[in-house]
Parts: structure tokens; C-alpha cells; sequence
């Protein structure tokens, strides 16, 4: 356990605990324990897991407890004001329709409480409460590690008091709903401690023989439960008011589960039940079974990048290092690995999907609600689970947008007069569907159509039918709102949004006023071009709605197209504005660069060169400050096939904006930047977005030898590239069945024969350097030889 480097490949560890400290206060900033505490989680419980020696805190969340309700937010007079803000808008009379825009046309009422949502309608995710355990040692402690074990999903903490030596286990039960912990000390009778459940507000403690019950209810009318169940091998359990007291034991496991009632009609007897399933299994089931769930997602994909002997310094060691500029190229696999391991944790079928915090929350106000924001980042949140092999872990996110319709029908109907459905820039556990209460951030009606997107996408990496055949419906009522919602402008007679924004950006004017809204910004146009053509390829398939496809055909010649700035950029807006912020954090123009593919250096040649005139731009001039951001550009980076800005990116997201426990600091924490800058590096490996599979299409020179196995390509197959000396020597292709395959290698290599189950496979040399492959139905392996 304590031994080289090899032991510890996949594990985040630390020579000492996290801080113990009171919950947050201020979730605005991140609290020093908190962001060294090791995560744990599966989809609807999470924990942090401190590794306190003389206290421990384990900071408890459950997916649903959102304090809030709904709320009739649509404006039914805001579609009156509509023709008089965009008549100011195609005058040039921004800043007027601005505050036309503002004083008529955001949702009523206090709308998201400015991400203070707490005690508003709107609402804002929680904790849940605190399991606190206080030890009785008797003397200091020495020998301490504790450590996250990203290939079983467990967490451990061991030290030694004299002579004993302590150590305890915990997990999220993929299998149950629980969470399992496990105390144990190699000396009989030498586990003494108290354990208390509290939480800062709106809850209660009952205790009863060996249970703590906390229960409560939020502001707004959901009530909640959490059960500890404390269950010895030997020694007692003894109550004292409100405080579980274990003495002389050896072994001691403890189970807790939480509800609310959000999907249980009495939450404190279904805690009462899962535990009740979870206790008659015993520890080393429960262990077992979540361990096996657990590996049959998190082992499908591995990935060396080398440097492996870094492996024996802890993790906070080797940030500092990278901070100082030493290279880790392991710690690189590491953090893929961990957002990987986040993604299972915080999104499970059945669950919510992952918020801006994923699952983990502490305090009470949680920053910006811990909502669903959907101007990208929880859109940012699922960009690894395809191409990581975890595309169940996208259900809850279809679930989701699935139930945001019904509130979207009704904002399209209210707020605009239009049929179809509509979102803006965030929304909660209680389908705010609604503009935000204020335009220079909330006025951003295409959410839904990049939400969409991700609807597309899992059909696109998996080919399946069925799949399609439940989401087109989705996509098809977003593309009637966009549809009625285009309007021409009055120069060149294309369709555009109006009012729109471009993600929390604003411009200047010529007469050098500062706005935000706008017509037809480049996001939007994109989005829309995206939305409309996935639609039109799905009805092709499906056979379906053709005077619909017509009509999005018709729609989308239309749309206002890309354009090149006086800088050589790729403009933001339909104007040549200047930027009030060159160095924003949102790069929303180039969502046709990633995640969209409608930018690419072969196919768009010009529009490649504009796009990276903009990153550069956005650089300079202080660009990529937040962590999410500078995950997008690894991303755009690898789209543009530099593998060594893409790195550099990847680098600087190391040094400048990752957290002793490697959450991703916005700041404060924000998971999306751990999901997306993971989907960077992916698509510096392999990128599928324009009809064909390209190995290795930005890789950096420090990754000069490696493996990547299990990736995920869009048409419906896996891939394993090995590659020396920065070339590919060989890669298997496993598709899921009969399948035409592009295939496009690094320049200077090419595929000299295919074979499968070792005899030779023809395939077609195309005159650009891919190769075509038709694979078999039955899905069986192709290794590709290259030279």
C-alpha cells in the first residue's frame, strides 16, 4: 500500500489530512479544507471525505435537495415589446433596446436572485449535512496517508497511534444507494469515537439506539432526510442525547443514506429502507458490487502518456512542481482519468445530471446557485462522457432536457407567442425555463439549441436508432421555436435571433456605449446552423416530417453567415464591434470551432485562419482566467491541430487554475473545467466531429511515446492507437458493427494493411490520405498497421 510508484498509477493521495473546519460560511470562496478533501459519489449521494485523525468531516450532499419551487416567471407582455426592441436593434440603437429589453422582457419576478437564490423562488443546491467523528487517541499519530483509488472507486485513510494502526474505507454503492464506511483498527477493541449528523439550518437530530435520523425541510417546501446506521462487529453503541457513542470495537461499518421529496413521498422511511437492503448484504458484498459496477465503467479506457515514477509523490507535491514548470505528462493521464471518475460519480441513470459543482456542494448559498447554466457550462459537463466511454452517464442529461419541454412550451408560448420550446441561460430543479432578470446575461434564447446538440451526439457516437427516434421529437420542437423566432434584418435580408446576446460578452458601439444585446450574434447563428441541419439529417433517417425538412432547409440558406473581422478574427457579432473585454472568458464565436464542426483547418481553411487570429486575441489579452475557459481551449487548440498550444493550455490549466484535490477552480470550484479540460485532451488524441477518425491530430511533442485504449469515436465504434517518437505504429478499431469508417493519420504516416481476426481486410485509399474501411456486422476488431 505504501509502496512505489506503480502502486499508486491511479491514485490521487497525500501525506496529511485536510483542514477540519465548520461548514461554508462563504461558498464564494473556496474553503481550504474543502478543496483538499477527496471526493466520492454515485450519481444521486455525494461525499467529501476529509481524513481527519483526531475529527474527521465527511460533508454529505444528495442530488435533489434544492431549496426553491416553481415559479411563473414568463412575461405574458413581453411579446407586445418584441417588434420595438429589434426595430431599435437594426437602427443601431443598442444601448435604447438594451433597456427596452431590460425594463420589458426578462422573466418576472426575482428570476435567479442574481445567483443568490437561496431564499427566492428560484432556488439554489445544497449541502446536506455533516457526518462528524471524534477519536479517542490516546497519542499522536504517525505513518499517515490517505488516498482516492480512481481503478476501485474507494477512498482510504490509514495512520498509526503506538501500536495500532487504523484504517477506514468509503464509498458511494453504485449497487445502493448508500454510502459505506468502513473503520477498522488491527488491535482488538481499540476503535473508541463519536459520531454526530448535523447540518447549519432547517434540520433536525433524532437518535435511537444505534441510528442518527436528520431530517428537515427547505425554504420553499421540499423536506429531506439522512440516516446514519452504525453497525459493530464487537464493542457497544451507546446513545447520549444526539451523539452515537462507539467504545471497544474492532470493526466498525457505517451506512448512511438520504431522500427527499423530490422523488420519495416520505423521505426518512426510504432511508429507512435502503439501509435496511444495504445491511443485510454486509460490507464485503456491498464492497464488491460497487467495486465491480464501478470497474465495468471507469476501466473501459486507459491512457499512458509516460512519466508513470511521478506516481510516488503525492498529488499536491506534484502541482507544485508543475507549478515551477517541471514536466508531469502522467499527471495529464491523471486528471483525464479523474474527470472520468467525477463523471461516474455525479451522473448515474436515475440521477440529476451534474450541476455546476457536479454532485459536491458545501454550505448553504452556493455559488451561483450550483444551478444549470446552459450558456455552456453544463453543456461542458458532458463533453468527455462520449468520447470516455461513459455514454450512460449522459442519460441524466437527456432526462432532463426531456423534462425541461413542458416549462419551455410554456415560456415559448407566453414570453414569445410562439410554438415549440425555449430555454435561456439558467435553469434549476424546477424547470426555470425563462430569461434571466437581466438581459446582458439572460437573454440567451439559443440554450436550448446547444442542449440539443447533446441529444444529436449520442446518437451519433452510437448510431442507434431507437435512440433517435426519442430525441428528435426534442430537437424537432426546438427548431419550431427557432423557426418562428428568426427574423430578417434589414441589410441582407438574413434570418437572425433578436434580442440575443453573445454569452455574457459585450461590445462597443460606434458612439462607444457598452451593451451586451444584440441581433444575430455568431453563437447563435452557429447553434442554429447546427440544430437545423442535425434536424434535417435526423428526419432523413427516420424517414419523417419532410415539408419540416423543407422548411429547415429553406431557413437555414438563410441564416446570417460567419464573418471576418478588420483584426482577421472571426467576428463575435454581426457587426464589427469592438470587444469591451478582448480577454472574456467566453469564446462563444467559435462554437463552430468546438464543440460544433463547422470550422475545420481543411474543410474552412479561412475560417480556421480567423478563429485563430480570435484565440490569439482572447490570450493576449488575458484570456482563459477561469478554469472552464482555459479547458475550452485546449479544446480549440486541439480543433485546430496544434498540439503544443493545446498543451500549453492543458499546462496552465495545471498551474493556474486546479485545486490541491484537482477539483477545477473557477474560482471558486467549477467541475466543468475538469470535464472539459479531460475532452481536450481526448481530442488531441482522436477527433470524429467531420466524417472521419483522426489519430493523434494534436499531439504535443512531450507526449512523444503512449497509448490511449477504449476512446470513442463518432459512427459507433472504439479505438486503441499506440504510437513512438510521436507516430502512430498501430491501432485497433472495434466497431459495434457493419460500419464505413474515414480514417486520417498525422501527416507523413499511412495505413499499409487492415487486418482482422488476423486475416486481411481491403480497404480503399482515398486520394487526401484517409482510408475508407467497411467493417463486418459482426463487429469484430481491426488492427491497423501503419508505416
Amino acid at each position: 500500500m505504501r509502496g512505489g510508484s506503480l502502486q499508486n498509477v491511479w491514485k490521487l493521495w497525500y501525506r496529511e489530512p485536510a483542514p477540519i473546519e465548520p461548514p461554508a460560511a462563504n461558498a464564494w470562496q473556496n474553503s481550504p479544507g474543502w478543496v483538499r478533501a477527496l471526493p466520492i459519489g454515485n450519481g444521486k449521494l455525494g461525499a467529501m471525505i476529509y481524513g481527519g485523525i483526531e475529527e474527521e468531516r465527511i460533508q454529505l450532499n444528495e442530488d435533489s435537495l434544492w431549496s426553491g419551487h416553481p415559479q411563473e416567471a414568463d412575461n405574458p407582455h413581453a411579446p407586445q415589446f418584441l417588434p420595438e426592441i429589434r426595430r431599435l436593434l437594426f437602427e443601431g440603437k443598442y444601448a435604447e433596446a438594451q433597456r427596452l429589453t431590460a425594463e420589458k422582457f426578462v422573466c418576472l419576478g426575482e428570476g435567479s436572485g442574481h445567483g443568490r437564490g437561496a431564499n427566492v423562488p428560484f432556488g439554489c443546491y445544497q449541502m446536506l449535512g455533516d457526518l462528524r467523528l471524534r477519536f479517542m487517541h490516546r497519542a499522536g499519530a504517525t505513518d499517515y496517508r490517505r488516498e482516492l483509488d480512481l481503478e476501485t472507486g474507494v477512498a482510504r485513510v490509514e495512520y498509526r497511534v503506538g501500536q495500532v494502526e487504523y484504517t477506514r474505507e468509503h464509498f458511494a454503492s453504485l449497487h445502493e444507494n448508500v454510502i459505506v464506511i468502513r473503520l477498522t483498527s488491527d488491535k482488538r477493541g481499540e476503535l473508541n469515537f463519536e459520531a454526530t449528523l448535523s447540518r447549519p439550518e432547517r434540520a433536525e437530530t433524532t437518535t435511537s439506539e444505534n441510528q442518527i435520523l436528520l431530517s428537515g425541510e427547505l425554504n420553499g417546501g421540499l423536506r429531506f432526510a439522512a440516516r446514519l446506521l452504525v453497525l459493530c462487529e464487537d464493542g457497544t453503541v451507546r446513545v447520549d442525547g444526539r451523539v452515537l457513542h462507539v467504545q471497544q470495537a474492532t470493526v466498525v461499518t457505517l451506512l448512511i443514506g438520504a431522500a427527499t421529496t423530490y422523488r420519495a413521498r416520505k423521505p426518512a422511511a426510504a432511508t429507512a429502507s435502503s439501509l435496511a437492503r444495504a445491511r443485510q448484504q454486509g460490507y464485503r458484498q456491498l464492497r464488491n458490487s460497487h467495486v465491480e459496477r464501478y470497474r465495468r465503467l471507469f476501466a473501459r479506457v486507459h491512457l499512458s502518456l509516460g512519466g508513470e515514477d511521478r506516481a510516488a509523490l503525492p498529488i499536491d507535491e506534484r502541482l507544485e512542481r508543475v507549478k515551477r514548470g517541471e514536466p508531469d505528462p502522467h499527471l495529464c493521464a491523471l486528471y483525464f482519468q479523474f474527470a472520468r471518475y467525477l463523471m461516474i460519480c455525479s451522473s448515474q441513470p436515475g440521477s440529476l445530471p451534474a450541476n455546476l459543482q457536479g454532485v459536491w456542494a458545501d454550505g448553504i448559498q452556493t455559488p451561483w446557485n450550483c444551478d444549470y447554466h446552459t450558456n455552456i457550462n453544463v453543456q461542458m459537463n458532458y463533453w468527455i462522457a462520449e468520447t470516455g466511454a461513459l455514454p450512460e452517464c449522459t442519460d441524466p442529461l437527456i432526462d432532463f432536457i426531456e423534462r425541461l419541454c413542458e416549462p419551455g412550451r410554456k415560456t415559448a408560448r407566453v414570453h414569445y407567442g410562439l410554438s415549440g420550446w425555449v430555454v435561456h441561460t439558467v435553469t434549476n430543479l424546477w424547470g426555470f425555463t425563462s430569461p434571466g432578470e437581466h438581459p446582458a446575461w439572460g437573454q440567451f434564447p439559443a440554450a436550448a439549441g446547444w442542449l440539443c446538440q447533446h441529444l444529436w451526439e449520442r446518437y451519433a457516437f452510437s448510431l442507434d436508432k431507437g435512440i433517435l427516434k426519442r430525441v428528435y421529437p426534442v430537437m424537432k420542437e426546438a427548431a419550431e421555436f427557432y423557426l418562428g423566432f428568426l427574423t430578417p434584418e434589414p441589410r441582407y435580408g438574413w434570418l437572425v435571433t433578436a434580442p440575443s446576446v453573445s454569452p455574457e460578452n459585450s461590445f462597443r458601439t460606434t458612439d462607444g456605449q457598452v451593451v451586451s444585446v444584440c441581433y444575430g450574434p455568431t453563437a447563435d447563428m452557429q447553434i442554429l446552423r447546427e440544430l437545423f441541419t442535425n434536424c434535417i439529417e435526423a428526419s432523413r433517417i427516420l424517414g419523417v416530417d419532410e415539408e419540416f425538412r423543407k422548411r429547415l432547409e429553406e431557413a437555414r440558406s438563410r441564416l446570417a453567415p460567419m464573418q471576418i473581422g478588420k483584426h482577421g478574427q472571426l467576428q463575435e457579432w454581426i457587426e464589427d464591434f469592438e470587444e469591451n473585454e478582448p480577454g472574456h472568458r467566453h469564446i462563444s464565436h467559435l462554437y463552430g470551432l468546438h464543440p460544433g464542426n463547422q470550422i475545420t483547418p481543411r474543410g474552412t481553411p479561412e475560417l480556421a485562419k480567423a478563429a485563430r487570429v480570435s484565440l490569439e486575441r482572447r490570450l493576449a489579452h488575458g484570456g482563459g482566467h477561469t478554469g472552464w475557459s482555459r479547458a475550452w481551449l485546449i479544446n480549440l487548440w486541439a480543433r485546430l491541430e496544434d498540439g503544443e498550444k493545446a498543451h500549453e493550455n492543458l499546462i496552465a490549466l495545471l498551474q493556474r487554475s486546479t485545486l490541491p484535490n484537482l477539483f477545477d477552480n473557477h474560482p471558486p470550484f467549477q467541475i466543468d473545467g475538469n470535464f472539459g479540460g479531460a475532452a481536450g485532451i481526448a481530442e488531441m488524441l482522436v477527433q470524429s466531429h467531420v466524417g472521419e477518425v483522426h489519430l493523434l491530430p494534436a499531439l504535443p511533442k512531450i507526449w512523444h511515446k503512449g497509448c490511449a485504449k477504449g476512446l470513442c469515436v463518432r459512427g459507433g465504434a472504439q479505438i486503441d492507437i499506440f504510437w513512438r517518437d510521436g507516430k502512430v505504429y498501430r491501432a485497433t478499431l472495434f466497431p459495434a458493427g457493419g460500419r464505413t469508417f474515414r480514417i486520417r493519420l498525422p501527416d507523413g504516416q499511412r495505413i499499409v494493411r487492415v487486418t482482422c481476426e488476423g486475416r486481411r481486410t481491403p480497404f480503399q485509399t482515398n486520394d487526401d490520405g484517409t482510408i475508407t474501411l467497411k467493417t463486418q456486422k459482426r463487429g469484430k476488431p481491426y488492427d491497423l498497421i501503419v508505416q
